[in-house]
């Protein structure tokens, strides 16, 4: 995480990305095995979405616990600051569907 000129910058950096608001969304009500997010994302690559998983770690806004099992068991969930941004990102995401009811009615009324 590298900090930007404004606040608000270095938070759209961190969380911007192919789904990470949605994983933080996800993983706020409860932890899930990779399996189980990727199902969640059937519109994103296993690539992607482990390229989200990964930086979202290093980040500092989820955990990844491997237990040592055959075949490893890894559970994703919440850290602290992860809990912290999710009241934040559930705003965002109410603020969508706004927006989104919003298009559809103007493009009723432009058509």
């Amino acid at each position: 995480m590298k900090k930007s000129y404004c606040p608000i910058d270095t938070f759209i950096n961190v969380i911007k990305g192919k789904r990470k608001g949605t994983i933080i969304l996800h993983l706020a009500q409860s932890e899930k095995r990779y399996g189980e997010l990727s199902a969640l994302l059937p519109d994103i690559s296993d690539r992607m979405l482990s390229k989200q998983l990964k930086e979202l770690e290093v980040d500092g806004i989820i955990y990844r616990t491997v237990f040592p099992e055959i075949p490893p068991k890894v559970i994703y969930s919440l850290t602290k600051m992860g809990r912290e941004i999710h009241p934040t990102l559930k705003t965002m995401f109410k603020s969508g569907i706004l927006f989104e009811k919003w298009i559809d009615e103007n493009l009723l009324l432009n058509h």
